[in-house]
């Protein structure tokens, strides 16, 4: 068996959706889905249904777009209850999601554990001299606006940045259950290190990138390889012998669609070391767009309101 991953899908878009209906099955194979399938339960509906059919298992955890309110949506549902939804609908077509419990796969190079994640963002991606009060309007003075700011409610919890909180801790505790030299594949739709949250032509964006919490869990929880999307920069860093991989497709001009949504499933090879071994610094190193078509931005076709 093998493991791909696919973050980004946007099945908004007609040509996204069309296209993914022409992926091939890989029957005996898992796929890691890092979060922005589509905003809209019908449409992760029937992308649950379509992946099902085509992969062996499904992982799957929650992007910003999964997440939004949007005007007219029925049910009108918002933050941690739409969250619970989302969820439901995901296992009524067996998907795993982060409140399932961990799988341990046994993998050809041995045995490791997927942990799929939701944990958010806290606006920490930001600069020393700029305040948490003073983020969003620092943002916008640069050009960029972020339309989570009005449609991903954090409801029950008061802020984004307390729901944060609350899965970070929430994940800790759940991860350091876990034997410390299982391999783990950690997925989370966010890049867990801030360095990787890079992004030349909308650079104010960050504060929407991830959260400092999670800095150095690749070390401290025995990765093999960690996933995630959202910055729409496809590739692959490597960290302390970890490979990070940005595994998104992006929207329709971001992705070469006459190649088809095949050519950029990432296939993730667990790196496997001890515990005690993810201790040891190795020097870092990049390689973007690996195998990908276009170079995407992070930014809508349209302006500069990031998502």
């Amino acid at each position: 068996m093998r493991i791909w991953a696919l973050s980004d899908l946007h099945l908004s878009h007609p040509g996204n959706r069309g296209a993914l209906e022409s992926l091939p099955a890989f029957p005996e194979d898992w796929l890691l889905l890092a979060g922005d399938v589509t905003h809209g339960e019908r449409r992760l509906d029937k992308c649950f249904e379509l992946l099902t059919g085509k992969f062996r298992q499904v992982v799957w955890v929650p992007g910003n777009h999964e997440l939004w309110t949007v005007p007219r949506t029925t049910p009108p549902l918002s933050g941690v209850a739409l969250y619970e939804r989302l969820v439901r609908v995901a296992r009524s077509h067996g998907v795993l999601t982060p409140e399932d419990p961990y799988p341990v796969v046994e993998h050809p190079a041995g045995p490791v554990l997927i942990a799929p994640l939701f944990l958010l963002y806290d606006y920490s991606f930001r600069p020393p001299h700029i305040g948490r009060e003073d983020v969003v309007r620092w943002a916008r003075e640069g050009g960029t606006v972020c339309g989570d700011e009005l449609l991903l409610h954090p409801d029950p919890f008061p802020d984004r940045d307390s729901w944060c909180a609350a899965r970070c801790e929430d994940a800790e505790a759940r991860l350091a259950s876990h034997p410390a030299d299982l391999p783990k594949i950690l997925v989370n739709h966010y890049p867990l290190e801030e360095q990787h949250a890079v992004l030349p032509r909308i650079p104010r964006f960050t504060p929407w990138c991830g959260t400092r919490r999670t800095r150095g869990w690749h070390r401290r929880f025995n990765a093999c390889a960690v996933v995630y999307g959202h910055l729409h920069i496809r590739g692959t860093e490597w960290l302390d012998g970890v490979p990070f991989h940005e595994v998104s497709l992006g929207y329709p001009k971001q992705w070469d669609r006459p190649r088809g949504v095949a050519a950029y499933l990432r296939e993730v090879r667990p790196e496997m070391r001890t515990a005690a071994e993810r201790k040891v610094p190795i020097r870092s190193a990049s390689v973007r767009d690996a195998g990908a078509g276009p170079r995407p931005s992070a930014t809508r076709a349209a302006g500069r309101v990031a998502g």
